[in-house]
């Protein structure tokens, strides 16, 4: 299979290496296009007000990966490689493996989630990878487990608008207790913008935000109330595997919207008038 890789931790980051290795070394045909540095939390940006500058990496990655490096986001590095880079458009996109996890709300900030989205909206069946760890990197069962997901999606294609989500525990492969299929969770945060000053006495903000852990999970409206999150899942030291879209249309609210009584509006009728 052809397989486009991203992260947002950057061209030189472990689990990105250890993901792209251990899928080229299984016979897959690689291409990664990561970011020269490490652009976490930068969510779906783009670069429109600068150049966008690639190069090729050697010696970084297996002979057989051709490996750029790009200056811009994770959503560039998509963009730029499914564009301009591979002359045909890959099997798969994935996205990772991301050096701490992307649960619950957390996939609004994250640049691994937002590359992996890149490839949905394109219409390529896209995966994003986290390990739940910021410190410990034992990436090889994440890369493993990402080897086994592509296998079974060679067979069970996604629909066109289906993006998977996927939390790894950071633990040897014999202690994960196995996989769930889960819906989105919550994680909430305290900000707390610690102000501080320059060498030349001018003051700048520093975002340190604390997780707080919550213990009641919002229902989902379609889905049964028994379905775990991905929060919850993970703590109990299960893969989580998340389908996302990009669509975020609330289908309940368009019909209440209907209900509501908007101010006088000209008629259709009058507007094709003039």
């Amino acid at each position: 299979m052809r397989i486009l890789i991203s992260n947002d931790d950057g061209i030189f980051a472990q689990g990105i290496r250890t993901l792209a290795n251990t899928i080229a070394k299984a016979g897959h045909q690689v291409t990664v296009v990561a970011p020269d540095r490490e652009r976490s939390a930068t969510g779906h940006g783009l670069t429109l007000h600068q150049p966008i500058r690639a190069d090729v990496i050697e010696g970084l990655y297996n002979p057989s990966i051709v490996a750029w490096s790009c200056s811009g986001t994770p959503s560039d590095c998509v963009k730029l490689g499914l564009s301009a880079i591979l002359d045909t458009p890959p099997d798969i996109v994935l996205s990772g493996i991301n050096q701490g996890p992307n649960l619950g709300t957390d996939i609004l900030y994250s640049g691994t989630v937002s590359a992996a989205m890149e490839g949905t909206i394109e219409g390529i069946t896209s995966v994003a990878l986290s390990l739940t760890s910021f410190t410990l990197k034992e990436f090889q069962p994440a890369a493993n487990f990402a080897l086994k997901l592509i296998e079974q999606l060679k067979e069970k294609t996604l629909p066109d608008s289906t993006l998977l989500n996927v939390n790894i525990p950071c633990l040897p492969e014999k202690e994960i207790r196995g996989v769930k299929i889960t819906r989105q969770g919550l994680r909430r945060y305290i900000e707390n913008f610690q102000k501080r000053l320059d060498p030349r006495g001018k003051s700048y903000y520093w975002l340190a935000g604390e997780l707080v852990e919550e213990l009641d999970q919002p229902e989902h409206i379609y889905l049964p109330p028994d379905l775990p999150t991905d929060v919850q899942a993970n703590k109990e030291n299960y893969i989580t595997v998340t389908p996302l879209q990009y669509n975020l249309t609330d289908v309940m609210m368009v019909e209440n919207l209907q209900n509501y009584c908007w101010f006088p509006l000209r008629s259709q009728d009058e507007s094709i008038k003039e």
